[in-house]
């Protein structure tokens, strides 16, 4: 495996065994990823992971029954899989279009960063992706949504996309534009849906402010945090939902809805129910030790603590826990959840997980029961629409093989 980020023209070539006029074919035909180096020079370097991908297939080309085994091993945490120009997770590190997000929270607002993912500019989505004139839900809708009021947010959604989309016909129009509109008209409802609004003349964050913590304008930045740390992380499980049932061109609300069923998912965004169990059982910072080492007794994980692509700690649930750790600090949710993630590290060695942080998040502004996954919805929501987008533009239906493992015909 090769160690460098990038490579130089000459180790490419001395890698995969060609000429500089192939390499700069590979580049055109956006097999691998190249940039210019700093300086005056004209010279450009080269995505390692892109030489190392190429390298692979060669030798799988080879081997028929490797390319076997790699191809049902890809289905689970294995090789890529789909090709995404969306998300980037590298040593530790999380990117939106080659964008640290570390770095995109500091500066932009939510809405700039959903049209970068959605239309790859950061300037788009301050001037046009919230509705104008100012979103208001149609009578159908809010009779729906107040009809599935007692329903937990995320099943609301649920409820009320159906006829949501009905009355958008931008979603049958599956150029880019149109469904980055489509996109913001979709997300902007799922919001006043979320907090039981009629209509909104606000940013997406300050309309959670609004109707979820009022008296707390502290919560707009926080809320604007969750929702662009949560907007896409790679083909987890509802994005490569998403993606599956956009390639059978079906509308962007259907891809949208198939993502939400996969987000309840217990191994998924379910985990936040989990998390909010725990916290809930262990009550007070005193008795974090105690229930956390019954827990392992007894042979159970710990909800809410190591992320596979993350062995040194998940980047996301850092930045939140650290903005409310500033925001919030004589909190006593705070204190609980800060005494749970040290005696579940003590114990484990694992870090918290962007789980962990978004039920942390709800519990510090006092949200109710369910509000961290619908924190966490509406921030993915954003990564489905640019998931769709994408797989419309690449036209390909997704419809893999299955290796059949059967009772053999007579």
């Amino acid at each position: 495996m090769l160690s460098k980020r990038y490579l130089t023209t000459k180790e490419v070539c001395a890698e995969l065994g060609i000429t500089a006029p192939t390499l700069y074919a590979y580049v055109s035909r956006g097999l691998i990823r190249s940039e210019p180096t700093r300086g005056k020079t004209r010279a450009r370097r080269y995505a390692t992971e892109d030489v190392q991908r190429l390298k692979e297939r060669k030798k799988l080309r080879r081997d028929p029954a490797k390319l076997t085994k790699l191809t049902a091993d890809a289905l689970h945490w294995g090789t890529p899989l789909l090709d995404s120009a969306i998300t980037l997770i590298d040593a530790g590190h999380l990117f939106y279009r080659g964008y640290n997000v570390a770095d995109l929270v500091k500066e932009y607002d939510v809405e700039a960063v959903a049209g970068l993912i959605w239309l790859e500019s950061l300037e788009v989505g301050q001037l046009g992706l919230l509705p104008s004139p100012p979103l208001s839900l149609s009578k159908t809708t809010r009779a729906i949504a107040r009809t599935a009021r007692a329903l937990p947010p995320l099943e609301r959604f649920q409820a009320v996309l159906p006829f949501i989309s009905q009355e958008d016909l931008k979603a049958y129009d599956k150029r880019p534009q149109a469904i980055a509109r489509a996109g913001a008209c979709l997300l902007q409802s799922l919001v006043l849906v979320a907090t039981e609004q009629e209509r909104s003349q606000a940013s997406l964050a300050q309309t959670l402010q609004q109707g979820w913590a009022p008296s707390d304008p502290r919560a707009t930045e926080l809320f604007t945090l969750a929702l662009i740390l949560c907007a896409d992380h790679e083909l987890n499980v509802s994005s490569f939902t998403a993606r599956c049932v956009a390639s059978a061109q079906a509308t962007l609300y259907s891809a949208v809805l198939a993502g939400l069923s996969a987000l309840l998912g217990v191994r998924h965004g379910g985990q936040t129910g989990q998390v909010e169990a725990l916290l809930r059982e262990v009550q007070t910072s005193r008795r974090a030790k105690t229930l956390i080492a019954d827990r392992l007794r007894r042979g159970e994980s710990i909800p809410g603590f190591g992320h596979r692509l993350y062995p040194d700690g998940d980047p996301r649930a850092k930045l939140l826990l650290k903005q409310l750790g500033k925001r919030y600090s004589g909190s006593p949710a705070l204190t609980l959840a800060t005494s749970v993630a040290s005696q579940a590290h003590k114990m484990t060695g694992e870090h918290p997980t962007i789980d962990f942080a978004l039920v942390s998040l709800a519990n510090v502004l006092q949200l109710a029961h369910g509000s961290a996954l619908a924190i966490f919805a509406l921030g993915r929501t954003i990564g489905w629409v640019g998931h769709v987008i994408e797989q419309y533009k690449a036209d390909r239906l997704i419809r893999p093989r299955a290796r059949y493992i059967g009772k053999v015909p007579v």
